[in-house]
């Protein structure tokens, strides 16, 4: 056997595996080296697990006051002591003011460490009301789990990053509902208009321009001043997430209507439409598969396009409102630069934005190239 043959068999096994994978295994491969869609892809599990499990990640209850810890800075996470290495602690914080200013000030008594353990015993929850429960995934040993803030306290003195995981439940999740909801209207609407064309075309289009000629802004204000107070805030979570999906429909919409016209004519479609095929079948079995990687790609961008939305509308105070938390609700601790100046850890939930809506796009990007059947 010649040294040709030897380097052609390693190939050849390797292009036999090729042509034998299933369409999902080759869709992870091309996945897979998006190093930044990967790296995404886990930080968005994260967060999710995060947020579903947030009274269990979250270190204190994000409601429970602290008078004597408000505006209190990130607490420092160390591993030496004395030149010592002792794991993770931290150092408690000694509240003083300033004479001269007024200002309440803190500073880390380094006297003692207190060390960081997990699955420690804290505030009590209630685990999907299954069972009450008072363990927490970490906190300071000994019962002084008050001792560790890692983005600080707001002016109520409240965990701002037990607030965080909290506030990524409200926030993904209208994201995510929102988008479920669009997807439904944009991909029925959206399929039908660019398949049958004719007058069924021209009224989901002026339906689609209507929709998006209404100006937002004045329609959350007004939505705004006629929402009770009194109302139930999981009645406006709910109401607010569907009529983001209402307005944000349209986008998917045109994407499909678009590619629908163009496919509709090939051959693969006419070969079904003259076998016999109903036009469900056609759509949903022929053309909505061939166009996996533009659907996803929709998907992915009108995720953030959500977020930033019910994120938006919350710090104008035209969304959610306390005691409901989310990131758009706990900027408006942010609103003026005097907290700022003083507390810049209260930008935290922007930080938290920023990171997923970019996660989110290039989670997206890797998805698109994966799922591009012309991809190599």
């Amino acid at each position: 056997m010649t040294e040709q043959t030897l380097a052609a068999e390693p190939i050849n096994a390797k292009k036999e595996d090729l042509y034998s994978a299933k369409p999902w295994q080759l869709v992870w491969r091309r996945f897979s080296k998006h190093i930044l869609a990967v790296i995404s892809l886990w930080f968005l599990v994260i967060l999710a697990l995060s947020a579903i499990f947030a009274e269990f990640v979250a270190p204190y209850d994000p409601f429970k006051v602290e008078r004597l810890r408000t505006m209190a800075p990130p607490t420092g996470v160390h591993l030496f002591h004395d030149g010592q290495f002792v794991g993770p602690f931290v150092y408690a914080m000694e509240r003083s003011r300033d004479p001269d200013t007024t200002r309440v000030t803190y500073q880390p008594d380094t006297s003692e460490p207190l060390p960081l353990r997990f699955f420690v015993a804290g505030s009590d929850y209630s685990f999907f009301g299954l069972f009450k429960t008072d363990i927490h995934l970490f906190g300071v040993e000994g019962g002084r789990r008050d001792q560790i803030n890692l983005l600080g306290t707001d002016d109520l003195g409240r965990d701002v990053f037990s607030r965080l995981i909290h506030g990524a439940r409200v926030s993904l999740s209208a994201g995510l509902v929102g988008v479920a909801f669009a997807f439904v209207l944009g991909l029925t609407l959206g399929s039908i208009s660019g398949y049958f064309g004719g007058w069924i075309d021209g009224s989901i289009q002026r339906l689609m321009e209507l929709i998006r000629s209404i100006p937002t802004i004045p329609l959350w204000m007004g939505l705004a001043a006629a929402l009770p107070v009194v109302w139930d805030p999981l009645i406006v979570y709910i109401l607010i997430t569907f009529i983001l999906a209402l307005i944000g429909w349209t986008y998917l919409a045109r994407v499909v209507r678009g590619q629908f016209l163009a496919l509709r004519n090939e051959d693969y479609v006419l070969a079904a439409r003259l076998s016999g095929a109903s036009e469900y079948r056609i759509i949903t079995k022929h053309m909505l598969p061939s166009m996996t990687s533009y659907i996803i790609a929709a998907l992915t961008l009108a995720v953030p396009e959500m977020i930033l939305g019910e994120t938006a509308l919350s710090f104008l105070g035209l969304g959610l409102r306390p005691p409901v938390v989310s990131w758009g609700v706990l900027l408006q601790d942010a609103q003026n630069l005097r907290s700022i100046s003083l507390a810049p850890w209260l930008l935290a939930p922007g930080g938290a934005v920023v990171l997923t809506v970019l996660a989110f796009n290039f989670l997206g990007d890797g998805l698109r190239d994966a799922a591009d059947p012309y991809g190599q």
